[in-house]
């Protein structure tokens, strides 16, 4: 016991504050939130799988080094059957300049960049054909300057970019108007910077400026704001998907029977590596497609899809050897490198952007024909 003035007993040595002292019992936990151990409640330790009987440690080896031989071998096959794609690949690309798998995925993303607009969001098209028509437009200016033309970027963007959206926001009339007033406004800006540039260029030059940069209106932002004038229509956006789906079947199925089957040039000063059978190709893909799509997508007769089909081809084709033959005149291979395995845009775009043209004519054609079976 201690005495009346609180020291501690003459045995018991002081202790240091918060030291417990040696003979204090700890103080139990009585608080809900921790409760008392019990060993009753710990689940039991997983048993270890038992042998199989009349299995000695000598099979069981056996057996593991049988799963090791086996996953080898499988991964032998995998690695032979990548190096199988990767040499047909390299043959590909040395026949068609084109490297397969990169030009797949990308084909793949910028596909289902579309697809997802127009199934879903339908004014998300515009936007995106907006700076495709954009881009394109650069691209074939840089192309242009390449080969000596004199191009004025800046203006040709200024006036591409309210021709395609007039597709879409304007009455169709309406884009004539606008395609007149940014042909005009080129030409004027280039016989205005040839005056004050003064630098000796001839009369057959200039002429060559002025009509190109005109044609770099029609060809891109023109064509881009038809397809956004059949956006704007009711149900348009059902004929956009299909009037792209069949030029690029078209395409597709022209580029695997011609590397299949392909011997005899289409049009060889032109593009020599376009074969009348990788042609045979494209009119199977163009035709299947269409039909499909008009008997699943657009509710029309079998025979519009085959008309549909067939005008997307020979648009489609000539469009494909038009940018042939301009690229050929400008001394170069591809538009740009921008998309690898694909060249540039317009490269991609030289068979869709024409057939916006029969594509409209036929919205307003066929489809009073939509509701027949």
């Amino acid at each position: 016991m201690t005495d009346d003035s609180g020291g501690t007993p003459p045995n018991e040595a002081p202790t240091g504050r918060g030291e417990r002292r040696r003979d204090a019992s700890p103080t139990p936990l009585s608080d809900s939130a921790f409760p008392g151990f019990d060993a009753a409640i710990v689940p039991p330790k997983p048993e270890l799988p038992a042998e199989q009987p009349g299995m000695s440690t000598g099979e069981h080896n056996a057996i593991r080094e049988q799963w090791r031989a086996k996953r080898g071998e499988f991964e032998n096959h995998v690695s032979h059957a990548k190096d199988q794609l990767d040499q047909a690949n390299e043959r590909i690309k040395e026949r068609t300049g084109r490297d397969l798998i990169v030009a797949i995925l990308i084909g793949l993303a910028a596909g289902a960049v579309l697809l997802g607009s127009l199934l879903f969001i339908k004014w998300l098209f515009v936007p995106i054909v907006l700076a495709i028509a954009l881009l394109s437009i650069y691209e074939l200016g840089l192309a242009l300057r390449g080969a000596g033309r004199r191009i004025d970027l800046i203006p040709q963007l200024v006036a591409g970019a309210p021709l395609v959206l007039a597709g879409y926001f304007a009455e169709p009339w309406l884009c004539w108007v606008a395609l007149f007033a940014s042909v005009s406004f080129v030409i004027v800006w280039r016989l205005v910077a040839q005056m004050m540039q003064q630098d000796g260029r001839t009369y057959g030059e200039v002429l060559g400026d002025v009509v190109v940069a005109g044609f770099v209106q029609v060809y891109v932002p023109f064509l881009a704001s038809i397809a956004l004038i059949l956006l704007s229509q009711e149900g348009g956006q059902w004929w956009a998907l299909a009037f792209i789906a069949v030029a690029v079947a078209a395409d597709t199925g022209a580029y695997a029977s011609g590397l299949a089957f392909g011997k005899h040039p289409m049009a060889p000063r032109i593009s020599p590596k376009k074969t009348w059978e990788g042609f045979a190709g494209a009119v199977v893909a163009a035709a299947g497609v269409g039909v499909l799509l008009a008997l699943f997508l657009l509710e029309m007769p079998w025979w519009a899809g085959v008309i549909l089909g067939a005008s997307v081809l020979l648009s489609a084709t000539l469009g494909d050897l038009a940018e042939s033959m301009l690229k050929r005149d400008l001394g170069i291979k591809d538009m740009s490198s921008w998309l690898p395995g694909h060249g540039g845009l317009l490269d991609r775009l030289d068979s869709i952007l024409p057939s916006t043209i029969p594509a409209l004519t036929l919205y307003f054609l066929l489809s009073p024909w939509a509701t027949l079976g």
